[in-house]
Parts: C-alpha cells; sequence; structure tokens
C-alpha cells in the first residue's frame, strides 16, 4: 500500500521523459519485495520518476544498487553513505588486487547513487554533496593506497611500520609516500563526476629500503594507483585521476620526492601554482608527511606583502575571459545553449578565481582569508572588508546555481561536461532536472547569474593589466596544465596550424624548461611579451615550424633576461629575429647551436653593415687576448656574432651581396691576420725561432676576391721565408730544418682557425690550391712557390692565382709575395694557352662535375664558374702585355677588362649583373635550405629569393616561374660570351 507523501520528495522534479521514468519505476519493482513496495509508494514513483526520466546512468544504478536506495529513503542519506563506505575501512589491504579493485568501485556506485539522490531531492546543500562526494574519493584513495603498499612491503621493497593495521589511514603512516588532493578534491567541492587532482610525493630517505631506488619504486606506486582507481571493468571505474598539477609535469616523474618540490617551488614556483597549493591537503598516504610538506612550501604560497604584482598573471589564468572593456562582436551577450558553466563569461572559474586572486593579495597578512573552499573563502572576504558584501553574496548565490547546472549535466550520463546542450531537447531536459517549468525560466536565471558574476569579476579586475588578451581581443593563456579552448582558438586564427603543440610550448616556457626562463624576471618578461611574440611569429609564413626554431633557440640560451628585456623594449628586433627564423631553417638551426651569435643581430643596426665596419673591432679584441687559446675564443665569438649580423641583413635584402660578400671576406681575414701573431708567438716560446723568418697567409678563391657566400671556406696557401744561412730554428726544445719548422707552424695556424669551441670554429680551410696541391707541403717557400709558377703550374692553378691577396702576415714579406704573385701573372709565354685550356677544363667540367639540381648555379652552365673563368682568362691572356687587367675579384677584373677594351662594355655588364644575381641566389638558398635539389622551393623560401633577387633583375620576378625564366635567360648569356671570347666547352687531353 503506498506511503504517505514523504515530505523530504516534495521538491523533486518532474519526470522529463515520462516513458524512461515509468520504464524504472517498472523494472525497479521487479527486483525484489521491498523494491515492489517502495515502487507502489508515491514517494518512491516520484524519486524513480525523477531518475529515470531525467538520467539513464541513474537508472542504471538505482536498479543495480537498489539497497542503498532504500536504505535512503528509510533512514536517510547521511546513514546510507555511511554503510556504503564502511566497508572500506573494514577489507583487508592485503586482500588480491582483483577483489580490492570490484570492492572499490562497487562503494563507488552506491556512494554516487546516494549523493545524487540526495541532490536532486533537496535532502542535501551542495556543501554536503561536494563534501559527501570528496569523502568517498578520499576513502577510497586510503584503501587503494593500502593496499598498493601492502604489496610493495610483501616485494620487500619498503618498511612499513603500520603494515599489520587494519585502518587503512594507519597501513600508510611512515610509508615515505603522501597524496595531496588538489583543486576541488583539496577543497571538498568534488563536482559529481570529475575527476581528481592528485599530487604524489614521496619521502626517498623514509621508508624505501634502496633510498637510491625510492623514485622508481614511488613511481610505479603512482602508476599502479591511477591504474586501480581509473581502469574500467565490469564493475565500472572508482575515479579518473589526474597527476598534471605536481611540479613541471612534462619534465617530472608521475611521482616527485619532497625535496625536489620544495626546490622547484622556492625557485621556479608560478603564480598560479600558487594559486593552486591554495586547495591543497592531504587525501592519502601519510598524512602527516603531507601536512609537513605544506608547512615548508607555506611561505610560497602566503607571502607577507601585498601581492598586488601576482594579480595580472594569476588573472590570465581565466580559461576564457571576456571582461566588458575587451568584449566584442559575438561575445556581447551571453550564450545559454552550448554554454560552459566552468570555463565560459560569468562561470564557474570566475567566481573561484575572484576568490583566490584576493586570497593571495591579502593572505599573506591575514590567515582567515585562507579558507581553501570558494564559498567560505568569498564570506571570509565580505567579513574583512576585501569585497563587498553584495558582490560577495552575488557570486556565492551563482556560484550554488551553477554547480547544481553542472552536476545535473553530468549525472545524465556520467560524463565529465561543462557544456549546456546545444539542442532545444537536451536544454529542455537540463531545465526540468533542476525544477524550472521549460527551458525559458531557465535561461533567464541563468543569464542572470551570469551576469552578475561577469559584471562583478570585470569591475574588480579592470584595474589590472589583461597579459591574456591577444592583439585582437583573442586569449592567449598558457597558465596551468591545460589547454584553454580559447586559447586555442585564437593561435588558430593567427595561423598556427598545431595550436596544442604551440601551448604546450609556451607552458613549458612557463615552467622554466629552458634555463633562459629559469628565473622570475624572465618568466614576467616572458609573460608581458607573448601576445606580441606569438603575432610575430603568426606572420611568417610557417608560423608552427618558426616558432619552433625560436623554441630550440631558447632552449640553448644561457640565460633570457637580457635577450626578452630587448625583445620588450623593441619589438622591431623580435620581427627580424622571427622573420629571420620563418625564413632560413638553416641559420636558424645555426642560431639554435650557437645561441650566442645572436648577440650579432640584437647588437648589430640593420641595413648599417659596412665590410670596415664589421671588421673593424675584430684585430683589437684579439690582440687583448694573453694567450693563444684566449685570443681564439674572442675570434670564434666576434666572428660568429658578426656573421650572423651579415647573413641575417642579406637574408633581409638590408645589404646586398657585393657588401655582403666584402663584409664576409673582410671579417675572415680580419680574424686570421689577428690570429697569426698569437699562434706564432705561442709557436716560438716551444719551437724557438728560425732567423731572419716570417710567414704570410695568402687567400684566393671567394675569400681572395672577396666575395664570399654564407659558409665559403678559406682558400688559403701559406708561404714563409727566412735567412739563407739559417739551417736549423734556435731556442726551442730542439732544432728543426725550416721545412720542418714552417710546415709545423702552418698546422698550428690552420688549427687555430678550424678547431671547435663552444661557439663552434671559426671557418674550415682549403689547402688543395698550394703548389702541388694536397700532395705539396702544408707550407712553402716564397722561392719554391716562385719556381712552381714559373714552371710547373697548370693554367687552371694561375687562373685561381689571379685572386690571390697576402691577408696576413709581416708587410715585408707580404710585398715580396704579391711581387711574385704578379711576375707569376704576367708570363708571356703562358698568356697564348689561356683561352684554350680554359674552354678545355671546362668541357673537362661539364663531363665530370656536372650541377647537382636546378639551383647548383656555380656549374650550371652559363653560371658562376663561366662568369669566373671569363675573367681569370682573358687577365691570364692580357696581362703580361697590360698589367693594369689585373684584380683580384671578379666584378672589378670585369669592369677592368672592359675599361681595357679587351670586352665590349654590354658584355661585360651582363657578366657583372649575372655574377651578382647567381651569388645572390646562391647565398640565399644557402641561409635557408642548403643545397636545393629539386625545382621546387618551400614558400617561404620562394618569397625571400623573391625579394632578394627583386633588385638584381632587370624586372623584378613575380613568381619562381617567372624568376626561373628570366635566369635561363641570364645563363644563356652567359654562355654565348663565353663561347664568343673564350670558346666553346670542349672535352679534350689534359695540358700544362
Amino acid at each position: 500500500m503506498p506511503r504517505d507523501p514523504d515530505p523530504r520528495t516534495q521538491g523533486l522534479p518532474r519526470p522529463y521523459d515520462r516513458q524512461a521514468a515509468d520504464r524504472l519505476v517498472e523494472d525497479f519493482a521487479e527486483r525484489g519485495s521491498a523494491e515492489r513496495a517502495y515502487a507502489g509508494s508515491q514517494a518512491g514513483q516520484a524519486l524513480l520518476a525523477a531518475l529515470g526520466g531525467h538520467s539513464p546512468y541513474l537508472a542504471e544504478l538505482a536498479l543495480r544498487e537498489s539497497p542503498s536506495l532504500l536504505r535512503l529513503a528509510e533512514r536517510g542519506p547521511d546513514d546510507a553513505m555511511t554503510v556504503a563506505l564502511d566497508p572500506l575501512a573494514r577489507c583487508d589491504a592485503a586482500a588480491p588486487r582483483a577483489a580490492v579493485g570490484g570492492l572499490l568501485r562497487r562503494v563507488k556506485r552506491q556512494a554516487a547513487l546516494i549523493a545524487a539522490t540526495a541532490d536532486i531531492a533537496g535532502l542535501w546543500p551542495l556543501d554536503r554533496v561536494t563534501g559527501a562526494l570528496s569523502d568517498l574519493a578520499e576513502a577510497t584513495l586510503d584503501m587503494a593506497v593500502a593496499h598498493l603498499l601492502r604489496e610493495a612491503s610483501a616485494r620487500g621493497e619498503l618498511r612499513l611500520p603500520g603494515g599489520s593495521r587494519r585502518d587503512p589511514k594507519a597501513v600508510a603512516r611512515g610509508a615515505g609516500l603522501t597524496i595531496l588532493g588538489m583543486g576541488k578534491l583539496g577543497a571538498r567541492e568534488l563536482n559529481y563526476s570529475s575527476d581528481i587532482d592528485l599530487m604524489v610525493l614521496y619521502d626517498p630517505e623514509a621508508a624505501a629500503y634502496h633510498a637510491d631506488r625510492a623514485g622508481a619504486l614511488y613511481v610505479r606506486l603512482a602508476r599502479d594507483l591511477v591504474t586501480l582507481m581509473e581502469e574500467r571493468t565490469a564493475e565500472g571505474y572508482v575515479f579518473r585521476t589526474d597527476l598534471r598539477l605536481r611540479p613541471d609535469p612534462a619534465a617530472t616523474p608521475l611521482a616527485v620526492s619532497i625535496p625536489a618540490a620544495i626546490t622547484y617551488y622556492g625557485s621556479m614556483g608560478q603564480n598560479w601554482e600558487r594559486a593552486a597549493m591554495i586547495k591543497a591537503r592531504p587525501v592519502g598516504g601519510d598524512r602527516a608527511l603531507g601536512d609537513s610538506f605544506l608547512r615548508e612550501i607555506r611561505p610560497f604560497v602566503w607571502r607577507r606583502h601585498l601581492d598586488f604584482a601576482a594579480v595580472a598573471d594569476i588573472h590570465s589564468i581565466k580559461r576564457q575571459i571576456h571582461v566588458h572593456k575587451a568584449a566584442k562582436g559575438a561575445h556581447d551577450s551571453v550564450q545559454v545553449a552550448g554554454h560552459d558553466v566552468k570555463l565560459g563569461r560569468g562561470g564557474i572559474r570566475e567566481i573561484e578565481f575572484t576568490a583566490q586572486v584576493l586570497q593571495l593579495i591579502w593572505g599573506g597578512r591575514d590567515p582567515a582569508l585562507r579558507d581553501p573552499t570558494t564559498l567560505g573563502a568569498l564570506a571570509a572576504l565580505a567579513g574583512a572588508g576585501r569585497v563587498e558584501r553584495r558582490a560577495a553574496a552575488d557570486l556565492a548565490d551563482a556560484y550554488v546555481f551553477l554547480r547544481n547546472v553542472e552536476h545535473r549535466l553530468q549525472m545524465v550520463a556520467d560524463r565529465q561536461t561543462h557544456r549546456l546542450p546545444e539542442d532545444i531537447e537536451g536544454l529542455a531536459r537540463i531545465a526540468s532536472f533542476l525544477g524550472f517549468e521549460g527551458p525559458e525560466v531557465f535561461a533567464a536565471a541563468f543569464t542572470a547569474h551570469l551576469r552578475r558574476v561577469e559584471r562583478h569579476y570585470g569591475g574588480l579586475f579592470e584595474a589590472a593589466p589583461d597579459l591574456a588578451e591577444s592583439h585582437d581581443g583573442g586569449n592567449l593563456v598558457f597558465t596551468g596544465v591545460e589547454d584553454d579552448p580559447s586559447t586555442i582558438a585564437t593561435l588558430k586564427s593567427m595561423g598556427y596550424q598545431n595550436a596544442a603543440g604551440v601551448a604546450a610550448m609556451v607552458r613549458g616556457w612557463h615552467h622554466g624548461r629552458p634555463r633562459a626562463t629559469r628565473s622570475e624576471r624572465a618568466r614576467e618578461l616572458l609573460t608581458a611579451l607573448m601576445p606580441v611574440l606569438l603575432a610575430a611569429f603568426a606572420r611568417q609564413r610557417e608560423p608552427d615550424a618558426a616558432l619552433a626554431r625560436f623554441d630550440a633557440m631558447l632552449m640553448r640560451l644561457p640565460a633570457g633576461v637580457q635577450v626578452l628585456s630587448l625583445f620588450t623594449r623593441n619589438p622591431a628586433l623580435l620581427d627580424r629575429l622571427a622573420g629571420i627564423l620563418g625564413a632560413a631553417p638553416q641559420l636558424a638551426d645555426h642560431l639554435a647551436r650557437n645561441p650566442a651569435a645572436l648577440e650579432g643581430l640584437l647588437s648589430g643596426q640593420p641595413g648599417g653593415i659596412s665590410p670596415a665596419a664589421v671588421a673593424g673591432s675584430l684585430p683589437a679584441l684579439i690582440k687583448d687576448a694573453r694567450h693563444v687559446e684566449e685570443a681564439m675564443e674572442a675570434a670564434r665569438r666576434l666572428a660568429m656574432e658578426r656573421n650572423f649580423e651579415i647573413d641575417a641583413a642579406a637574408l633581409e635584402g638590408l645589404i646586398d651581396p657585393d657588401v655582403a660578400g666584402e663584409a664576409r671576406s673582410d671579417l675572415a681575414a680580419a680574424a686570421v691576420s689577428a690570429l697569426l701573431p698569437h699562434v706564432v708567438a705561442d709557436f716560438a716560446e716551444r719551437q724557438g725561432k728560425v732567423k731572419g723568418g716570417a710567414l704570410c697567409i695568402v687567400a684566393l678563391g671567394k675569400l681572395g676576391g672577396r666575395e664570399m657566400l654564407p659558409g665559403s671556406d678559406l682558400d688559403l696557401v701559406l708561404i714563409y721565408d727566412h735567412d739563407p744561412a739559417a739551417e736549423t730554428s734556435t731556442g726551442g726544445q730542439r732544432a728543426l730544418p725550416p721545412s720542418q719548422y714552417f710546415g709545423r707552424l702552418a698546422n698550428q695556424v690552420v688549427a687555430a682557425i678550424t678547431a671547435p669551441g663552444a661557439d663552434g670554429k671559426l671557418w674550415e680551410v682549403d689547402m688543395r690550391l698550394r703548389p702541388s696541391g694536397s700532395k705539396g707541403p702544408v707550407a712553402v717557400s716564397l722561392g719554391a712557390f716562385q719556381r712552381y709558377h714559373a714552371e710547373s703550374a697548370w693554367t687552371w692553378e694561375r687562373m685561381a692565382l689571379t685572386r690571390a691577396r697576402v691577408i696576413a702576415g709581416p708587410a715585408a714579406l707580404a710585398r715580396r709575395i704579391t711581387a711574385a704573385i704578379r711576375a707569376a701573372l704576367t708570363r708571356a709565354e703562358f698568356a697564348r694557352r689561356a683561352l684554350p685550356d680554359a674552354a678545355a677544363m671546362r668541357g673537362r667540367m661539364l663531363r665530370d662535375l656536372p650541377p647537382e639540381g636546378p639551383w647548383d648555379l656555380k656549374l650550371a652552365p652559363g653560371g658562376l664558374v663561366e662568369v669566373e673563368f671569363v675573367a681569370q682568362a682573358l687577365q691570364l691572356a692580357h696581362a703580361h702585355r697590360m698589367p693594369a687587367v689585373l684584380a683580384t675579384q671578379t666584378r672589378a677584373a670585369i669592369a677592368t677588362l672592359a675599361k681595357q677594351r679587351i670586352l665590349p662594355a654590354e658584355e661585360a655588364e651582363a657578366l657583372i649583373r649575372a655574377e651578382k644575381l647567381w651569388r645572390g641566389v646562391t647565398g640565399l638558398l644557402r641561409l635557408t635550405v642548403g643545397r636545393a635539389r629539386e625545382e621546387a622551393l618551400p614558400e617561404t623560401v620562394a618569397a625571400a629569393l623573391l625579394r632578394t633577387t627583386a633588385p638584381l633583375l632587370r624586372e623584378p620576378a613575380i613568381d619562381l616561374p617567372g624568376l626561373r625564366a628570366q635566369m635561363r635567360q641570364t645563363a644563356a648569356e652567359v654562355r654565348a660570351i663565353f663561347e664568343r671570347r673564350i670558346g666553346a666547352p670542349v672535352i679534350a687531353g689534359d695540358q700544362n
């Protein structure tokens, strides 16, 4: 016979789905006699209809755990919850894993049903519902931890003083393991289908038999705890667990040692972690150990000074900030359908963070404000006058309302969702579940709360700088451990393809993963710089790749404050760097390997580069070095900076290929010239001296012609001379004949140039152009050099000699070497062979050294080699009668040949233009892709190439095919000139 109406169930909502409600009443009645009696009562029908008519999940629980529902109906929810949790206190923690897991899941089902029913029926207020769910989580954690500790003890891995006790809490005492509950679990505010935020900490000296292996033991315990809690079986699951609130979760194991955690919070802890720690409390394992840890880091959380500086940083944690001063467009009105009650405007997160920010500001001096619960904190803040009472009341009312909405959303299908349905039927179900007459009435109440929260939130923080706002009004929030949905949307709208990857990368910077961002000041600068930085990289054609290169560079910087300060004060520098990293992977890789080169960019003046200025300070800096190693380090450091400055300016089109080539060459010459005296002096200390001896360095190739490209080797020849009477060195460890002495000295010189250091190496050295090539001595005497070029040199060696110039060594010997070079180039007997030998040599190159791809502009027909051959062969052919044609630089030599009427002016102009174009294109490709073997180029490279070549063409190319067409035309012009002035390239036998 139906009972009288139960006054405790008068607030139950009417079922939304009447058929589902009737079906649950019928199915429940079939479970047994007690269930049949309850289903026949008015109270039972009302409750079952409320459950079944709104939630398939609760309907299933009601059938599966009907005794718990009957106990609640008979004795109330408090008694029913006590009975549900009681088996956890009586279970033997040493029971098999399957038995323990099954018990945990049964207890979870029963407690979830009881909490939901008490909530829906209005039997418990919000804080009792969330408190009961938190008690459930804590009790299941205690049982799970006790079981895992007993297992580890049985394996002989740790001492367990309380291992024989029945109480799970007692088992864990002294075990060296503590579990902190974070977030809502820590504050006893757990929502209905929440995961539990945990931090697993251990004391490596407390209980493990082997302290050096304690980390592995506790990490395994943490991993097993996660599995035991969240693995889904036929019995269901207990709780989803989240361990990402531990210190630096991307870089630390699942369990963190307490000393490491204390060090982290003391040196790199962030403001959002201070906010998270407000709610932290021990919820499993050794609670005394957890309390001790929290006392240790209390100064990190609660600062005695008024921490207004943290407002902006904590403010940016908010997952979706759209206060009235920045809101625009679609954000002008609060939407109901699809609104996120947790993260959306006016939502739960804004209420929570209002309380937390004010607690962090004032709680250091007023312990009464440190209440971990949101409602308790609001009341305490209002009582202390830190927030208006009306505002605190509105926020508290909204918090309760929104948490109830959140619970109903999650009760429908046990899903951790916070978003209202987007369809009208779904909204109607939730409105009914909350007891509203219809979705319109619910929407009015819902939006009223949101607007009040938004108004108070905006009023509290309207004076705070909004570091989360990007330039277009979107969010850029990288605190915490989760992706902010609004930030992900902002990054995508900016052009980033892998927005989640970018967010994870930036969070790593804020966590201090790069050494450069580990200081508090560096992270403050980074936070302020972030919108500008991301905008700068978003302007690149491939922003994700460019930002990844910046990350690689940042990872290698020894410190970050200076660089980040420079970027903050001068965003144009950041734009320059972003442009370089976006367009030039090769240059970016170099910068990542050698971050010291960044100083060349930061200290340089775009467009103000001159060869003299680039090389000017280097000799003086090296001269002041106290020993040869210091001189080498100084040369490497400054050369690295200056080379990067040159390459960056060339990439950006701020200097043309001629200026860049001269600047690179003069830098190399200055470095070699400044190093040589140090190497000679150091060598003499050990090996003595040769009477009247001296050594000079002669540059050939691109260095000799002042036309160096990015990555060019140094083509060098080392020439020495000495007093003819000197047979050996004197004053050293042992006497050496001059040839051996200068040979060893030459090796020391080459080693000084090529030896790697902390900033890389200066340059590679190529000595194959010395007399007799690789078979000849490393250093050659002046007499041998003269005889070789008078008697034995091949035409190609004499052609190479047209670019020779002395770049280092005593002036007297340098003058004699220069005269010897001039004499070798003006011998009449070799003039007649210059042109046919050059044509034959070019033919052999085409046969044996074909171009490596469509962008090999050195070896291609009509390419750089043919321009150089025209200049060099014509100089050899005519220098004996007009020495004025000699010039080491290709374009200067061509101009001189035209001036002497050996080349027509229009041909000289075409060759000079072609040579500059080939160097410009080759230089840019080396900076960007290295060796391009395919016709197609990355879009960023193609764009940079079109920009760089525009001043070098008769008519700027609008696209890559247009550029290629002009290059083919230029190559054809060069080939035609080559054949007219030198002859058609032919395959011929070797000639002297």
